[in-house]
């Protein structure tokens, strides 16, 4: 029988992977093989600070799932947040990989990120599982259109970056769209807010630290 402390040590293994540990894809990384990229420095290090707000996103995902898992008490729902939390795995090792490719850094403040997201899913959670479903769903329409936006800043001749980023937008669409099949409710407009505002501070912190 698993137990809350098996959940918790769950939560905590998922925080010290994502943070510490080098991540591992399941699916192959998008690349568009037959067109070389070739950046200039000044566009290697845009895109070194949009892939790492793009990792930032990443680590904030593996922290908001983790925290949704664990505080549901639906098992279904559980394995849900669960999958997800896989699948925005690839995401993670791609965006880590690229930033080595680029010469760039993680965010130095991962570790922040992680524990403020954490505890937002938690709230959620306490909420019920549909209001917390519902915070998937703004979530991850939030993100993909923070996704849209760098694939109109991302330098053209970055074919690597932009194959990444199409893909993970790609995916947070589905994410969506299964926590609406799944029964979330939508959020109020001012939780909305809430959230574009918090997102923006993140993303513009991130892009330079």
């Amino acid at each position: 029988m698993t137990t809350p402390v098996d959940f918790a040590l769950n939560a905590a293994d998922s925080a010290l992977r994502t943070l510490f540990a080098k991540p591992r894809a399941s699916r192959t990384c998008p690349t568009v093989p037959a067109q070389a990229t070739e950046l200039s420095e000044q566009d290697k290090v845009l895109s070194g600070a949009l892939m790492r707000v793009n990792h930032v996103g990443e680590v904030c995902a593996q922290a908001l799932y983790a925290a949704q898992a664990l505080g549901t008490r639906d098992a279904a729902l559980r394995e849900h947040f669960l999958q997800a939390s896989r699948e925005e795995g690839d995401h993670l090792a791609w965006t880590k990989d690229r930033l080595d490719e680029l010469g760039a850094r993680p965010s130095l403040l991962n570790p922040l990120w992680y524990a403020g997201a954490f505890g937002l899913g938690l709230v959620a959670s306490r909420l019920g599982d549909r209001l917390s479903l519902g915070f998937v769903v703004e979530t991850e329409r939030q993100v993909e259109a923070h996704l849209a936006s760098h694939l109109e800043r991302l330098p053209e001749g970055d074919h690597e970056s932009r194959a990444i980023v199409a893909q993970m937008k790609d995916d947070e669409a589905q994410h969506a769209l299964a926590a609406e099949a799944a029964g979330a409710l939508q959020l109020p407009g001012p939780v909305k807010g809430l959230m574009r505002t918090a997102a923006k501070v993140m993303t513009t912190v991130a892009h330079r630290i």
